[in-house]
């Protein structure tokens, strides 16, 4: 691997991530159990939702919203073609059919609500959305039009904790919200994720289907010597550990100065970047809280830019291909000119919360030298 001078991110890690493990190791419960249960509790309160339900990985939780929420084969879910392949994914688990629905435009790169009502039909039978960067979908419109037709909204928020729209909270305006805990998001255990809720009936089948489909977990059962248990459900084993819930309380923590810190990052990117002609920085305009948990910039050489800040010890990369351009979507595909033309020229600069005005100084003029 490549030791590059800046890299794209940098693990908010120190001795309490360290000592949290250490004592779940010492505690002599290391699955699913008290450190997971309190991650749920925190979790809820910090982002305004009812329950929250600790899982293995984003992608589970996707694949639990898709099923609380009733998505059944052969109908329609309307989403955007620019975000990781896992939120696609999560509706073909279903046999659902992916309808890409393009994004808004160069400085909006979320999904578009002219294309959600356009592409609304008989079939269609959810919204799922992904806040991407951490920065809001229209919700009040797409709220509007999931009202209007009777559409159920799913967010995608894996780039979003304590990102905010007109000061509600990303992940509280849809039925379900899925955030990750990935090795490089805001909140990182290496692998993790938490599906999101208002709605009681929701969590309790998504609680169930989390682990096996039993009707009581294992940790539930050791606390009085029980081994009474139904399986009333054909459920998957998507529980989050105890080793990597203690890693995230300790994440949770840290995460609203994170925030704050990411948002000095950002304002100094705007800073200096507009100095370059040639490149575009998507959300400058936008004003409320967001998680920053990508820097995203348009340029046109993209190649030739990436590979000479790589020359330069700056380490990039791309956010996102896009889904529809896949092989194994292209029974699915839509033509989405805006989403072709801004992943033709889309790059994604260091951000962390730790970057200092000096190395965005030296990206901005490496950048200088290469961008036309």
């Amino acid at each position: 691997m490549p030791n590059y001078k800046i890299p794209l991110f940098k693990l908010n890690f120190d001795k309490k991530e360290e000592e949290a493990v250490v004592k779940t190791i010492k505690s002599h419960w290391i699955s699913s159990g008290p450190r997971t249960n309190e991650l749920e509790l925190k979790f809820a309160k910090l982002i305004g939702a009812k329950y929250s339900l600790a899982t293995s990985n984003c992608t589970a939780s996707l694949h639990l919203a898709m099923l609380t929420a009733g998505i059944r084969e052969g109908d329609e879910v309307l989403c955007p073609s620019l975000t990781f392949v896992a939120t696609v994914n999560s509706i073909r688990y279903l046999g659902a059919i992916p309808v890409f629905c393009d994004i808004s435009n160069e400085d909006d790169l979320t999904i578009s609500p002219e294309e959600i009502e356009r592409k609304i039909t008989k079939k269609t039978k959810a919204i799922l959305i992904m806040h991407y960067a951490g920065f809001p979908c229209d919700m009040k419109r797409i709220m509007s039009i999931s009202k209007k037709h009777n559409i159920k909204v799913i967010e995608d928020a894996c780039h979003a904790p304590l990102s905010e729209y007109n000061g509600q909270k990303l992940g509280t305006f849809g039925v379900v919200s899925c955030y990750s805990f990935f090795s490089n998001k805001n909140i990182s255990t290496g692998e993790g994720g938490m599906y999101v809720t208002n709605n009681k009936n929701y969590f309790e089948k998504a609680k169930l289907l989390r682990s096996h489909g039993m009707t009581t977990a294992s940790y539930d059962r050791s606390k009085n010597n029980s081994m009474n248990y139904d399986v009333t459900e054909l459920g998957y084993n998507y529980r989050l550990d105890d080793i990597r819930a203690s890693i995230a309380l300790v994440q949770l923590s840290k995460l609203k100065k994170d925030i704050k810190q990411r948002e000095k990052v950002r304002k100094l990117y705007i800073k200096y970047l507009k100095e370059i002609k040639g490149i575009t920085v998507p959300f400058s305009m936008s004003s409320e809280i967001h998680s920053n948990y990508i820097f995203p910039v348009l340029l046109h050489n993209r190649d030739e830019v990436r590979k000479f800040l790589a020359h330069k010890g700056i380490q990039t990369s791309i956010h996102y291909p896009p889904v529809h351009r896949f092989n194994i979507y292209k029974k699915y595909y839509k033509e989405l000119p805006v989403t072709d033309d801004v992943s033709n020229r889309l790059l994604t600069l260091p951000v962390y919360s730790t970057l200092n005005e000096k190395e965005i100084i030296y990206i901005k003029e490496c950048l200088s030298k290469i961008v036309k």
